[in-house]
């Protein structure tokens, strides 16, 4: 019996919405697919977490590129997202939310670390929305630097968060989307901690309606320990992403590993598995290395 869940804006489709059969979205990070059984369930808000340069960009980068480069040829599929994904399901498009960064700065990212293939599926499948003019209005930096929006003269100017929110109702259903960052908004005077722990909170259920994938970026130790608390708190999924250092050498290590998932976790504790070795490589994106299991 499907269940009905009572939200005025539902369509007759949504409201058809069975938590049964939850579809799965590919991560495009191939071997991690394998582990927690063909990607991650639609409807989900998850947060990256991690140390600045550990691997939430290229994760996010591989992505995007991996899941396009399939759409554009879906013959490729098992190629670019191995074996566990043939019941997966892509996203319809992506959609890419800056408050800092341009379009141009991230395509140019992309352009410089990996392969045209990777470039060129990013650029092809992604819908980038930029926040700037909202981010920066209050600041010294001058319009002509940003998206450039103008408020009407005697209009007031949209709050930041609710111009996102505004958005994302209209363009996340059975989208890929991304909050680059969240960062930026904890870093920020115009959007108080509480403020943007509530609208995540109310992502968090509008996710499910949306049934696709939300992904915000975080650096880790940005917000205080209580408020960066409260977010892990709030959304469905966690995924880490920090350095360690090896014991004989000064060289670092990047490991991937599962914060917080409920649907994700009882995978990685049956194959006893603790955390992902990735790197990141120009043909490949970011892959893991092995799997460290607990002894």
């Amino acid at each position: 019996m499907p269940l009905r869940i009572p939200l005025s804006r539902q369509s007759e489709e949504e409201l058809q919405y069975d938590p049964v059969g939850v579809r799965r979205i590919p991560t495009g990070v191939a071997d991690f697919d394998t582990i927690i059984k063909g990607g991650l369930p639609s409807g989900s808000l998850v947060l990256l977490l991690g140390d600045m340069g550990a691997g939430q960009q290229e994760y996010i980068y591989t992505s995007i590129a991996k899941l396009g480069m399939v759409k554009g040829n879906p013959q490729t599929r098992k190629y670019y997202l191995g074996h566990a994904c043939d019941d997966g399901v892509l996203p319809e498009k992506v959609e890419y939310i800056t408050f800092s960064r341009s379009r141009e700065d991230i395509l140019r990212e992309v352009a410089t670390s990996f392969n045209p293939h990777f470039y060129n599926a990013l650029k092809k499948y992604t819908t980038f929305r930029d926040f700037s003019g909202h981010y920066f209005r209050h600041t010294i930096v001058p319009s002509s630097w940003t998206s450039g929006e103008n408020v009407p003269f005697g209009e007031k100017p949209p709050e930041l968060l609710e111009s996102v929110v505004e958005f994302l109702d209209s363009n996340a259903t059975r989208s890929m989307v991304v909050i680059d960052s969240i960062t930026d908004l904890a870093e920020s005077d115009i959007v108080h901690p509480k403020d943007l722990i509530s609208t995540i909170k109310g992502m968090q259920r509008a996710s499910k309606r949306w049934d696709g994938i939300v992904y915000l970026l975080l650096t880790r130790g940005i917000m205080d320990e209580k408020h960066e608390q409260m977010l892990i708190d709030s959304v469905d999924g966690v995924i880490v992403f920090e350095w360690k250092n090896y014991l004989t050498s000064s060289k670092r290590q990047r490991y991937m590993y599962v914060g917080k998932f409920m649907s994700v976790l009882p995978h990685l504790e049956m194959e006893k598995i603790a955390r992902f070795p990735t790197m990141v490589t120009s043909n490949h994106g970011l892959v893991v290395m092995y799997q460290e299991r607990i002894a």
